[in-house]
């Protein structure tokens, strides 16, 4: 997910430092999350074997979907980011967010038997 891999000495107070036998050994950078979501979407674009934008309607809605349980709109500017990505307006990706909470409450009723 875009992590980076530093010497002991370079790790700043939000790195993780990874020890062996007392020695600090290396030191890890995780990417902020609003630059995990970049390569959430170059990985989709490779499941996918071609560009987000070139989806159809059905197969971006699915993306959405997956975007929205990985966490990729609590991040600022995620829903633009995404837009840009699916070659939509951020009205449409709201649209998508909509329907998909809107079919997740409306759950069938089920009748008792007697």
């Amino acid at each position: 997910m875009g992590a980076e891999i530093l010497r002991p000495d370079q790790a700043r107070s939000d790195d993780v430092v990874l020890s062996w036998e007392g020695a600090e050994v290396l030191a890890v950078r995780l990417p902020q999350l609003s630059d995990s979501l970049g390569h959430i979407l170059a990985a989709m674009e490779r499941s996918h074997g071609m560009p987000l934008a070139s989806l159809d309607r059905r197969a971006k809605q699915s993306v959405v979907r997956t975007l929205e349980a990985r966490g990729a709109f609590s991040v600022r500017h995620g829903v633009e980011t995404v837009a840009n990505a699916l070659g939509v307006s951020r009205f449409t990706v709201y649209n998508y967010l909509n329907r998909e909470s809107e079919a997740r409450s409306a759950k069938p009723q089920v009748k008792d038997a007697q």
